[in-house]
């Protein structure tokens, strides 16, 4: 079938929207989805800019929400009409998944990140042309073809037009903290950037019970929200030193925990430098940039770690239905971070991500689609 998409064509090129799109059939394990919409991810920008690559050209997105229209004839778990949040896809079959580490899943590159299919053939094409994909799902489409692996079943009450995000920006901000640092009640966090990701690590070192959670930005609004959705104290890098502040604010001793979102050197070496002894720092952007300390003055004296987290370390079917949970409870607020565009004003919406004006953009896919039906 043809479908409608966004293209970069090549690196560094504006998102085009195209109706002739060919998408591959629906296979054994397959779901094919009707999209309603995709939230915009900062890996996404990495990619087509250039800072990491799936080949060129490519249809991005991978924050995908939308209705099951066809599944293959070995879908188990997913039937037409039920709603759908797509995140990464592993296969389930190797040690790291039996482990219950997907995030580890031994060809987690080879499935999500090739630019083609789990099999290895092409998803989309055009004229017949090879078109990468992104975690086998691109969700800047009318239509995609995913895995049942790649879905998540939630209640048909969860508004489509806003969970998608918890497919990675929001899994992998919380995640980090439940599923990784996994903080103790009373202990402290400090959350270096206030996107998306950060403000859901920091909603959920709020939820894990840490007593003290601090922002720190360079974005005055962005600390307000981040003041609104739970943290007790915000910090304006820009105007005073991080580091310094939470020393002050934690009777000298540093946090227990820091995340980085930024990716930035000039970020992260604060982050690291805010860390009570014996802190863990969890470094989780995506990054073209390098990050430089001494093993013994920032490390070993201090007994600090740093550490990398991939998406989480979530278990998407298990970690999007508990934020959908912790929202309703009115602990996990992501829709005060997201607004929405239209699917044809992609460009803007990305650029309202990349300037930090708008910190959850989410493209509307399907305009007629309807909360709860």
């Amino acid at each position: 079938m043809k479908i409608k998409a966004a293209v970069v064509e090549k690196k560094g090129d504006p998102f085009v929207i195209k109706d002739d799109i060919e998408l591959h059939d629906v296979g054994p394990t397959d779901v094919q989805v009707h999209m309603v919409a995709s939230g915009i991810c900062h890996s996404d920008e990495a990619i087509r800019k250039g800072d990491a690559s799936l080949g060129y050209p490519v249809i991005l997105g991978h924050e995908g929400a939308g209705i099951v229209e066809k599944v293959g004839s070995e879908v188990q778990n997913l039937k037409p009409g039920d709603h759908v949040v797509m995140a990464f896809y592993a296969d389930g079959l190797c040690d790291k998944c039996l482990q219950g580490i997907p995030t580890q899943c031994r060809n987690y590159a080879k499935y999500n990140l090739s630019g083609t299919r789990f099999d290895g053939d092409d998803q989309f094409q055009e004229n017949g042309k090879h078109i990468s994909d992104m975690f086998n799902q691109s969700s800047f489409t009318t239509t995609t073809v995913t895995n049942q692996r790649n879905c998540v079943k939630v209640d048909k009450s969860a508004d489509l037009r806003r969970v998608g995000p918890l497919g990675c920006g929001y899994i992998t901000g919380s995640g980090t903290v439940f599923n990784t640092l996994k903080p103790r009640p009373g202990q402290t966090i400090a959350v270096f950037g206030t996107g998306a990701v950060g403000l859901a690590a920091m909603m959920a070192g709020k939820i894990s019970g840490c007593t003290r959670v601090i922002a720190v930005d360079i974005v005055p609004s962005r600390l307000e929200l981040a003041k609104e959705l739970g943290a007790l104290d915000t910090i304006n890098s820009k105007e005073e030193d991080p580091v310094k502040k939470i020393q002050d604010l934690t009777d000298g001793y540093g946090v227990d925990y820091a995340v980085d979102t930024t990716g930035l050197p000039a970020v992260m070496k604060p982050a690291l430098d805010a860390l009570a002894q014996g802190g863990t720092l969890a470094a989780i952007a995506v990054t073209p940039h390098d990050f430089t300390f001494s093993t013994w003055n920032d490390l070993c004296v201090g007994d600090k770690k740093v550490i990398g987290v991939n998406m989480g370390d979530a278990i998407p079917q298990i970690d999007v239905p508990r934020l959908i949970r912790f929202n309703k409870l009115g602990m996990f607020d992501y829709e005060k971070t997201e607004k929405f565009f239209d699917f044809d004003d992609i460009n803007e919406a990305n650029q309202a991500s990349v300037s930090g004006k708008v910190i959850k953009p989410v493209l509307i896919i399907d305009k007629d689609y309807q909360p709860g039906k």
